[in-house]
């Protein structure tokens, strides 16, 4: 389904783009945060049915995005990451998570300038964790792989086991309102935001889990502000800066030999291959310098043994700087210095579960172990991009990107250090748009 979505950007932006003569554009990418008001239905029935507390209402939205304006058309990208409120019963504690990819199609109510007011619509696919677990006592890798049941994790769309493995179709409807600060000596501008707007998803039956519907956590009415950096046509004579979007696919040369070990050694399966990643990568030009965003994450998964499945999983985001050396017609040649955010997640399921609410009252199936911290790459990389419209001021870009990730923290997994795991070369070739 993702990939089919993003079909849908890079046609839409080139069909439109060759179509037009010359106008204004605009392009910004930020970052915003908000609610979305939604209610567990079926799940709070069943735990008013059992004379217990219901879930909190509403859950917490954490997005990153890409819009590109040409004239008044609105196209973009965005990622969202929604985090649920805690619920407890007994030991256990009751959580939920979902992660959606959009693609924003709109127009802008508003000439170019300083104000706008944009009406937009997305779709997309996305991912839902619902889990209920007690705290993990394993005082050791090998503990925890005797005994890992401690909850349950119940998943939709498992980017733990891949992360192009989103599912279910989403939509979204609203308004994106922004308003545009100067930076002194500075092309780009400050843009403050506020969207509001209606989320859903459209099909009834979809996202149900061991017989109950968590439809409502993918929808709701939400209310989001945010800034971001913009670079708007009016602001600059003679254009020597751009902001893009790209996405990306790339190979990580590391394996987790570590924990295979272990994992053999109490008769579970090893992990075979080597872990890919999929993500998108925000950049920023001025002149010769550059910056930007990097989000991806990249995963193993299989048959742990015939009643068991586990996934090694991890997220990095990352902040990029760097040079432009070379700027040759349409050929590009830099180099980037990133830091960031990493995580690593081990988990280990039962395939076959009861329905709730049997699952409710005997949870124990499930477990996983995590850790995080910081990490940071060198990258060096090589673009050539092809102009969509007669000013080219519009490119698709085609590059390949290779670097090699240090890891700044030990990544300890129930005492297990997973440091060379995370320590790896990688690659990476990306398409995206640049305006």
């Amino acid at each position: 389904m993702r990939t089919l979505i993003i079909c849908l950007f890079f046609t839409l932006a080139s069909s439109f783009v060759l179509g037009q003569s010359g106008g204004s554009s605009r392009s910004t990418m930020y970052f915003t945060i908000g609610k979305t008001g939604s209610n567990l239905r079926e799940f709070n029935q069943m735990l008013d049915n059992k004379g217990l507390t219901p879930m909190r209402k509403g859950y917490t939205n954490f997005n990153f995005g890409y819009q590109a304006r040409y004239n008044d058309f609105i196209l973009g990208l965005e990622i969202a990451q929604n985090s649920g409120p805690r619920s407890f019963f007994n030991d256990y504690e009751i959580d939920y998570r979902t992660t959606r990819f959009l693609v924003n199609v709109g127009f802008s109510l508003t000439e170019e300038g300083p104000f706008q007011l944009i009406h937009y619509m997305a779709v997309g696919s996305g991912f839902l964790n619902f889990q209920m677990l007690r705290e993990n006592e394993a005082n050791d890798i090998d503990s925890f792989l005797q005994n890992p049941e401690h909850g349950f994790i119940l998943r939709d769309g498992n980017i733990h086991k891949n992360s192009l493995n989103m599912t279910g179709f989403l939509t979204e409807f609203g308004f994106h309102m922004s308003y545009d600060v100067p930076i002194p000596g500075r092309e780009e501008a400050l843009a403050l935001i506020a969207k509001f707007g209606y989320s859903f998803s459209p099909f009834e039956d979809s996202w149900k889990l061991n017989g109950i519907s968590f439809n409502t956590i993918q929808s709701g009415a939400f209310f989001k502000v945010g800034a971001g950096l913009t670079l708007p046509d009016y602001n600059y004579f003679y254009k020597d800066a751009a902001l893009g979007a790209h996405i990306f696919y790339g190979m990580h040369f590391t394996r987790p030999d570590a924990l295979n070990r272990h994992l053999v050694d109490n008769g579970l399966r090893p992990f075979s291959g080597r872990p890919s990643n999929f993500g998108l990568k925000l950049l920023g030009y001025s002149k010769n310098l550059m910056y930007g965003m990097d989000f991806f994450s990249l995963g193993l998964g299989g048959k742990a043994s015939e009643t068991q499945t586990h996934t090694l999983s991890s997220i990095r985001v990352y902040a990029n700087g760097g040079l432009k050396f070379l700027d040759l017609r349409n050929l590009e040649m830099g180099a980037l210095a990133g830091i960031g955010f990493g995580n690593l997640r081990y988990t280990l399921t039962y395939d076959s579960k009861p329905d709730f609410p049997r699952l409710f009252e005997e949870p124990d199936y499930d477990g996983y172990l995590r850790s995080y911290g910081a990490m940071a790459k060198p990258e060096v990389f090589i673009t050539y991009g092809i102009p969509l419209s007669q000013s080219k001021v519009f490119k698709l870009v085609f590059g390949a990107h290779a670097g090699y990730e240090v890891a700044l923290s030990p990544y300890n997994l129930a005492g297990l250090s997973m440091f060379k795991y995370m320590a790896n070369p990688y690659l990476q070739f990306s398409i995206g748009v640049r305006i």
